[in-house]
């Protein structure tokens, strides 16, 4: 299969990089420095115990119309940044594209083929003028929660953290041929690649902390473990839980893990940054409205109160302005 990478970060060069050393066909959309190494070095693994691997035949170009069309676009980009790359990304579609949404928090497409009274139905906050569902049909998109923990340690090179499982779901629960396709070829690079009947409630589950951990680890610097183990901080967590769950009962989303269960998984990771702590330090932006924002509306939607959501998102929102503003970062240093 042919496979466009769009975002060859961490995430995306481990997945390009197993798929290319698998025999798929891999194109990487990347730009400066990462373009550069791509191409004269390939991509390079260096794995959890340390070994090595190096995909040499693959390639990175900037200009999308120069990859063509593929049979598979894995959007590893942020959330926000996805309306970037609009129209352009519409240079990679063939007639039978299909476009998995490797992205954390509520995607866009939520409601497509959500069957009841808000099926098909668009989010304000994630997609306000329909650009991204005018650019990227529905009908092409497969849903994926990415599980595993990667890190760009230069242009090239991705160490592999911890995990390679990448769930994936059609957005109707349906077990379709592409996606049997899709997923054998990720399973034959080395992933697990199970195929989900519910893809949203999978996407709830890691949703669950992100609504919580992000902001509240943007705002206070502190990693998973101390956020779970201060006992304020995690009694904000859980109120905050507890009200994103409430949200995604009313969308008929059923947990399959206790709330303590989601804590004590998050705990369990340690002193970990989550990713907005990482982007408030490096003064990137913060992806607000895909991990709170969304819950935010979609608890307008289904008449659902969310005060600890709106308070925390509220206050995280003024600290991304304020360091927009500034064009700074943000971090704790040692005296």
């Amino acid at each position: 299969m042919k496979f466009a990478v769009l975002g060859a970060g961490a995430i995306g060069g481990y997945l390009g990089a197993k798929l290319a050393l698998a025999g798929e066909e891999v194109t990487f959309i990347a730009r400066n420095r990462n373009l550069a190494a791509i191409n004269a070095n390939g991509f390079r693994l260096i794995l959890e115990d340390g070994t090595q691997q190096h995909a040499t035949h693959v390639r990175a170009v900037q200009d999308m119309t120069e990859a063509g069309p593929q049979d598979v676009v894995l959007l590893t980009v942020k959330a926000h940044q996805v309306r970037d790359v609009l129209p352009a990304l519409r240079a990679l579609f063939g007639p039978g594209t299909m476009v998995v949404t490797m992205i954390n928090g509520v995607p866009w497409w939520y409601f497509h083929k959500l069957a009841g009274p808000h099926e098909s139905r668009m989010l304000e906050s994630l997609d306000p003028d329909g650009m991204l569902a005018a650019n990227i049909e529905p009908e092409r998109v497969i849903g994926s929660v990415v599980y595993p923990a990667a890190e760009l340690v230069e242009p090239g090179v991705v160490r592999v953290i911890e995990g390679n499982r990448f769930t994936l779901g059609e957005p109707d629960g349906s077990r379709s041929p592409r996606i049997e396709a899709l997923s054998k070829a990720m399973i034959n690079a080395g992933f697990k690649a199970p195929v989900s009947k519910d893809i949203r409630a999978e996407i709830w589950i890691k949703l669950w902390g992100n609504l919580s951990f992000n902001p509240i680890s943007a705002l206070t610097h502190a990693t998973l473990e101390d956020i779970c183990r201060f006992p304020a901080s995690r009694a904000l967590a859980m109120a905050m839980m507890r009200e994103g769950q409430a949200v995604a009962e009313k969308l008929g989303v059923v947990f399959r893990i206790t709330l303590e269960q989601r804590l004590a998984g998050a705990e369990a990771v340690g002193a970990h940054k989550t990713s907005m702590l990482q982007d408030v330090e490096h003064g990137r932006a913060l992806e607000l409205q895909a991990l709170v924002g969304s819950v935010i509306e979609l608890g307008r939607i289904t008449g659902t109160p969310t005060p600890t959501i709106e308070a925390i998102h509220a206050a995280a929102s003024l600290l991304a302005k304020t360091l927009a503003d500034a064009g700074g970062r943000l971090a704790v240093q040692a005296r």
